[in-house]
């Protein structure tokens, strides 16, 4: 069996070159030591902050990885993360300062180079409308694997039995998205409110559609094309919950930092152990040895789409976000070791 060194050395050499790339980059922008440090540790600080915001995600990843084809798990493990890296941590907070500023994406790069305040500045204005898209698109994730007939094993029994049981009523998880969406929107002004709205339609809608690419592929009568298609759908699906799960990430790197290269280098190594952990869990079959911990990563989600929601009007800070997924693992885990001694007793 593969020593956890092994799986996680890529993320080891992309630390080191990132912390160098961070020190480089702190050099030249201050020219002082001190800076230079600065950076390094706030590079260190985001990928930690990474890592703790999406070990659930790692969990979900690999719960649908292992049901996809071994050509589309390498494509999503290699093609994923450069989308994950590069799309979500540079591409996503351009084009946030493009659409809200109304500049062309050359003018808001520049910006991020130049007045980076200023470009921090516009991402946390637009901070209510990718809540609510990343909040609802999460929401629905969550409540789709609770809800669900199917559903066999229950970890916190007492409302994983009541979901299940609602779960035959068509369109449930969205009447209850929908009921939660609105109390948020009653909080906000009226203008935010109908961004905040706009933006969890928007949500909903994309959660939809990749629902229903999914069906699509899975209905189709050739199997080649099946495991083609259906691997892209699959693929389609952890990426935008991907994107969904970097939302908080992207907007709460900015209270440490308005550099929007030095975001990218600390969210990049975070994504890279991420990927180490999701790669882990498949080949180590984590999941069926520990039967609640999938439960934990959907509860963590849960909670993360309510946080995000909240944080329309509030602030919350994003350690305590990371700390509460974190908290709600390691209890899934010790709740699998216990059944497993139970078990093998």
């Amino acid at each position: 069996m593969k020593s956890v060194f092994s799986y996680l050395r890529y993320a080891f050499a992309v630390t080191a070159l990132g912390l160098v790339l961070a020190a480089w980059l702190g050099w030249e922008t201050t020219g002082s030591g001190a800076g230079m440090m600065s950076f390094l540790f706030t590079a260190t600080v985001l990928a930690a902050l990474e890592i703790a915001l999406s070990f659930d995600n790692a969990i979900v990843n690999a719960n649908k990885l292992k049901e996809m084809d071994p050509v589309w798990q390498r494509r999503f493990l290699t093609w994923g993360i450069l989308i994950a890296v590069f799309g979500m941590r540079i591409v996503f907070p351009l084009l946030v300062v493009v659409i809200a500023a109304n500049i062309g994406p050359v003018s808001a790069l520049v910006l991020a180079a130049t007045e980076p305040e200023r470009y921090g500045l516009i991402m946390e204005r637009a901070h209510v409308s990718i809540a609510a898209f990343g909040g609802t698109f999460l929401m629905m994730v969550a409540l789709s694997y609770f809800i669900d007939e199917a559903k066999q094993v229950d970890w916190i029994r007492t409302v994983e039995g009541r979901l299940r049981q609602i779960a035959p009523i068509r369109g449930i998880e969205i009447a209850i998205v929908l009921a939660i969406v609105m109390c948020f929107a009653t909080i906000l002004p009226e203008r935010e409110s109908a961004m905040f709205l706009f933006a969890a339609a928007s949500g909903l809608l994309t959660f939809l559609f990749v629902e229903i690419l999914g069906h699509v592929f899975d209905a189709s009568q050739d199997a080649a094309r099946i495991a083609r298609q259906g691997g892209l759908g699959a693929f389609l699906y952890l990426e935008m919950l991907d994107a969904s799960f970097s939302f908080d990430g992207v907007i709460g790197a900015f209270a440490l930092t308005r550099n929007l290269f030095l975001i990218a280098i600390g969210l990049g190594i975070g994504a890279m152990y991420v990927r180490s952990v999701t790669i882990m869990l498949v080949e180590m079959g984590a999941l069926a040895k520990f039967r609640y911990l999938e439960h934990g990563a959907f509860y963590s989600i849960l909670v993360l789409a309510l946080i995000m929601f909240a944080q329309s009007f509030v602030h919350i800070p994003e350690v305590i976000t990371g700390l509460i997924g974190v908290v709600l693992i390691v209890l899934s885990l010790r709740s699998s070791l216990a059944h497993n001694r139970r078990n093998c007793g």
